[in-house]
């Protein structure tokens, strides 16, 4: 098995286009999501679903905070203080401490999406923001079993499941690559625009192995206000959205 070349690898992203979703995009899946009927072009039947609270919160936190699937799979209600507005959350991947500002319309949609979670189908689940309709966590592990080989752990992602169903229906998933995880590099480009990427990688979770990173310990709540700030204000404009 021979490696791509770099030039073959980016050729390929190049004709995929950018993995990324239009604030169009976004709004129109928020939209969706809040049980609101979405106009399409041509003057179709408008696209319509029930109300999804807890798809609608994790979305907001992939936004707000560059959360990706796991990320707000496992996140416990310990860590997020709807007071204040701050979430503190270690990264699982690597364990990177993330303490992050959260927007009005992300504690208003976490606050009812935990008002209508349904019950823990595992005690060891019940501290859990976000739990599917049967109880489980939206990114599981579980063992499949095997007559002809070993037994295994397999992934189950309910939320990239759920998550390619709605851009199905709004016919946004046509670009290749694009899911949930897209999130987190909307974050990161939208956010890059604040000008403070050390900022930007501290709430991403990024491993800073520069010298720098070795010495500073710790970034202003200012500088991750402003770089929140402002990807919210490219998403819902500088008065936000309820």
């Amino acid at each position: 098995f021979a490696r791509p070349s770099a030039l073959s690898l980016r050729k390929a992203r190049n004709q995929a286009g950018p993995k990324l979703f239009s604030r169009e995009e976004l709004l129109s899946i928020l939209k969706l999501l809040q049980g609101k009927p979405v106009e399409v072009e041509g003057g179709g039947k408008p696209i319509e679903r029930a109300a999804d609270p807890q798809l609608k919160a994790m979305l907001l936190l992939g936004l707000n905070c560059g959360f990706g699937n796991t990320d707000v799979a496992s996140l416990p209600q310990s860590a997020v203080d709807l007071v204040s507005g701050w979430v503190e959350f270690p990264r699982p991947k690597t364990g990177i401490r993330r303490r992050v500002p959260l927007w009005p319309e992300t504690v208003a949609a976490i606050r009812g999406a935990i008002d209508n979670r349904p019950s823990p189908k595992s005690r060891s689940d019940a501290g859990l923001c976000f739990l599917t309709i049967q109880g489980n966590p939206w990114v599981r592990t579980r063992l499949k079993q095997s007559s002809d080989s070993d037994d295994e752990f397999v992934t189950v992602n309910t939320l990239q499941q759920r998550f390619s169903g709605v851009l199905k229906m709004l016919g946004i998933n046509g670009r290749r690559g694009l899911g949930f995880y897209t999130l987190r590099h909307v974050f990161e480009t939208i956010g890059g625009e604040s000008r403070d990427q050390v900022a930007v990688d501290a709430i991403m979770g990024h491993v800073d192995s520069s010298m720098a990173g070795n010495y500073r310990q710790g970034i202003s709540d200012e500088r991750l206000q402003d770089v929140v700030n402002k990807v919210r204000g490219w998403l819902f404009g500088e008065g936000g959205a309820a």
